[in-house]
């Protein structure tokens, strides 16, 4: 029973979030639409800066790949981490070559969304992080693939883990659904 009505509630707050327009000057090609228990996230992405890394973002999600996947590494005053759609814990890619590293001089600061990697610069695959709070520590040396435009209450509310665990989240809160708005119905 408490099943049904958690699926009744992502289902209305899935709908409720699908009746509100995209935030003006968005191209819906470019535009990410992040579902989760709470709320919807919506991210624009940056061709402009990041142009193949972008591609691989909407590649996945046309793929339903980030569909159900879990923020796997959360650190409060940090930021999320998701996108590992083969094995859920980090450390999965997806079928598709890793990419080249497409560094920019935009600063990592709250709502930037960045592709998480291994150590080889040159490693970033499927997952991405959206950031809780500037750390320039970061800028240089990951790709931003895009920002948070609407819904950072929402990642607010993502599960944070484990500090002595580096972020890992137990029982972790996961994307319901991922998709390019363009495609949204």
């Amino acid at each position: 029973m408490i099943r049904l009505f958690a699926a009744l509630a992502v289902l209305m707050l899935s709908v409720a979030a699908q009746a509100q327009p995209l935030p003006a000057g968005l191209d819906p090609q470019n535009t990410i639409l992040l579902d989760t228990k709470d709320g919807r996230i919506v991210i624009k992405l940056r061709p402009d800066l990041a142009p193949q890394h972008a591609e691989r973002i909407k590649l996945l999600a046309r793929e339903k790949f980030y569909d159900n996947v879990p923020f796997h590494r959360v650190i409060e005053g940090f930021m999320a981490q998701t996108g590992d759609g083969q094995r859920g814990n980090g450390t999965g890619g997806s079928k598709y070559p890793d990419l080249p590293a497409e560094f920019s001089n935009v600063p990592y600061k709250r709502g930037i969304v960045g592709m998480a990697r291994a150590g080889d610069p040159n490693s970033a695959n499927s997952q991405f992080f959206i950031m809780f709070a500037e750390n320039p520590g970061l800028n240089g040396k990951y790709t931003v693939v895009g920002e948070v435009v609407r819904g950072m209450d929402v990642v607010d509310k993502v599960k944070k883990g484990s500090p002595a665990d580096n972020g890992r989240v137990t029982n972790p809160d996961k994307i319901v659904r991922m998709q390019v708005a363009a495609d949204a119905k």
